[in-house]
């Protein structure tokens, strides 16, 4: 159709964005303004574009109104303003229109060009800084670190130079002299470093050296308390002491293997994995691998001894002392087993196992094998707290408190380890618990059939009368002799002879009332009761607790022959693969899971209370504090 151009109708036409939640309440509203007289056309921007006024992201909808007449005009330019819809406008021009857009187009490519140069520049820049990084974040932390130490200095008098005072190992004395007087002639500094060696009645700090063997052992016995300034050092003792105990708890020398195997990879790549950022659970087990590992000796060492490979008795060191009777006693759980060659050489017999006698003998073994591991770690605790008050020459303690304890403690318990080690040798059938409760109950009376050696009544009535006299020799004379002791040193100290020269009225009264400390016998007095009868109290609990090593002990062992016999024993009776398959699978994660990790954790934990309340309380205060020096290759991660 061919229609006059003058009658043809032109189109006019808006476009832009709106906000993409108005866009629906947009499109109505003009709508009806319009009265239908306008075609709107929205499309979906798939990322958001930023806003021109708020500056910010916003997802939006772009659109095209085509419109006739300039009052329609005016009213969607309202609406547009309204709706805050940002407007672009585009030229009817076709030529103008490609120009537009390859201008646009050319400085889209430019910016691009720009980002792109911008963002590999950036990506340098990092790449610079991040291999840069670590020593500069060292350099800042050195820095920190020495600014931190010159501000705990003070001036001198004249404020031309600094004072130091702190604490150094002795050993090191020369060390720091040589080091300072080369300081001095790197800096050519006209004025040398004076070194002095201060007398002071502060206590020291303590300083113990370590190695990444040793430093383990350290921090278990530093978690209690660290000592104070020449205190005896409890970790010496632990290194030996503690993972004995763990393996007490823990014998199974298949169970020992696999922990050792663990425990030689981290000492084998400690190197790579110390540099290596490891989660909590790993880096504990990675800073303790020296401990683990004598956990692991000792285990194999007790687990041969009680004859257990995952509960599972060996012949590693010769045949059985044990064989049937007759033919009728076929396998090892029956009765009628006879000795029929020399007693087995290390360990218990592998007959042992299996037979219904085998749990009544190894309770009995165990526990009373926890009594004397027990007694005889408590007398290492009282012989350490003597030697340690000989060294301070603390002779009060010495004679009135170390020397009632061990008698106190010997005189019941330690002949209580004595009686079960007589007992052993001689195989006697005598009842302990009867021996010792009526040792209190009626110590005169006949023992009868409990008598194990010549002289046995006479030898309770006195180890019983050496218990009940430590009793008030350690609770009695300790007070009065120090109070004696505090007025012979204080006697005549108000009085001195007067020297003209060194005479000072205001002085001398001040440093007289400051030397005299008060002396409260009464506190010393109830002081002493208290330790009496948390001594007394503590000798029958802590030998009580040592037992922990016998039910941990049975506790590992009956676990792990249920899940040997329940699990895979049980699953290798089914004549197929896939049972099979479950029941080791199963039997593989519950040692693991159960005896491996959870098991190891609790004899761990048991181990380390007895050394901290049974073992330590009877020589160890551990009220010092941490000797910490200058060090660059002290800073840490997260030292501000």
């Amino acid at each position: 159709m061919t229609m006059d151009p003058s009658k043809q109708v032109k189109l006019g036409y808006i476009s832009g964005l709106v906000a993409r939640e108005k866009a629906m309440a947009f499109e109505r509203i003009l709508f009806r303004a319009t009265r239908g007289n306008v075609f709107l056309k929205q499309s979906v921007l798939e990322n958001a574009v930023v806003d021109p006024v708020s500056g910010d992201k916003v997802e939006k909808n772009v659109f095209i109104v085509f419109y006739s007449g300039e009052r329609a005009k005016n009213k969607i330019l309202k609406l547009c303003e309204g709706f805050g819809a940002n407007r672009y406008p585009f030229l009817e021009d076709l030529n103008k229109q490609f120009q537009i857009i390859s201008q646009v187009s050319g400085r889209l490519a430019e910016l691009k060009t720009t980002i792109d140069v911008g963002l590999a520049h950036w990506s340098n820049l990092l790449q610079t800084i991040g291999f840069e990084f670590e020593q500069w974040n060292f350099l800042v932390k050195k820095e920190k670190s020495i600014y931190h130490t010159l501000n705990m200095l003070n001036m001198d008098v004249t404020k031309k130079c600094l004072v130091a005072e702190g604490w150094c190992p002795v050993f090191a004395t020369d060390q720091i002299q040589n080091g300072l007087r080369r300081a001095t002639l790197d800096s050519s500094s006209q004025i040398g470093t004076i070194f002095h060696v201060l007398q002071t009645k502060d206590s020291p700090p303590t300083y113990f050296q370590t190695n990444k063997f040793t430093s383990a052992f350290q921090e278990i016995v530093d978690a209690y308390g660290v000592a104070k300034y020449q205190e005896a050092n409890p970790s010496v003792y632990t290194i030996v002491t503690f993972p004995f105990l763990f393996a007490v708890m823990f014998g199974d020398w298949g169970h020992g293997i696999c922990l050792l195997v663990a425990t030689l990879y981290f000492i084998f790549r400690e190197k790579k994995l110390s540099s290596q950022k490891l989660g909590d659970i790993m880096e504990m087990a990675f800073s303790g691998r020296y401990v683990i590992m004598m956990m692991a000796i000792f285990s194999i060492y007790t687990g041969l001894i009680y004859n257990e490979f995952f509960s599972v008795p060996f012949e590693l060191f010769g045949l059985s002392a044990y064989g049937c009777r007759d033919q009728s006693c076929g396998d090892a759980s029956t009765t009628g087993l006879v000795k029929v060659r020399a007693t087995y050489p290390f360990g218990l017999d592998p007959k042992w196992h299996g037979t219904r006698s085998e749990l009544p003998f190894l309770n009995s073994m165990k526990m009373k094998m926890s009594i004397l591991f027990g007694v005889a770690q408590m007398n290492l605790g009282i012989i350490i707290s003597y030697f340690n008050a000989k060294f301070f020459g603390d002779h009060i303690n010495i004679w009135y408190q170390f020397v009632p304890q061990m008698i106190f403690l010997n005189s019941l318990f330690g002949y209580l380890s004595l009686l079960i080690i007589v007992k052993w040798c001689t195989g006697s059938q005598a009842d302990l618990y009867h021996v010792m409760i009526y040792m209190f109950l009626s110590p005169t009376d006949d023992l009868d059939d409990n008598q194990l050696f010549f002289g046995q009544k006479f030898f309770q009535i006195l180890l019983l009368l050496s218990a009940l006299a430590a009793v008030p020799w350690m609770l009695f004379p300790k007070p009065f002799l120090l109070k004696k002791q505090h007025e012979e040193r204080f006697q005549g100290q108000s009085y001195a002879r007067l020297d003209s020269s060194d005479y000072s009225p205001e002085i001398e009264p001040h440093s007289v009332s400051h030397n005299h400390e008060e002396f409260e016998f009464s506190e010393v007095f109830v002081h002493q009761l208290i330790h009496t009868i948390e001594f007394v109290l503590g000798a029958v609990s802590n030998t009580a607790s040592y037992l922990r090593l016998w039910a941990l002990s049975l506790a590992h062992s009956e676990l792990a022959s249920v899940f040997y016999d329940k699990v895979l024993l049980l699953s290798w009776g089914y004549n197929s693969i896939l049972a099979r398959s479950i029941g080791l699978i199963v039997f593989i994660f519950a040692t693991v899971g159960v005896l491996l990790v959870m098991e190891t954790l609790s004899a761990f934990l048991h181990a380390l209370r007895l050394h901290w309340v049974e073992f330590q309380n009877k020589f160890y205060v551990g009220d010092g504090y941490k000797f910490y020096p200058f060090s660059f290759a002290s800073l840490g991660e997260d030292d501000e």
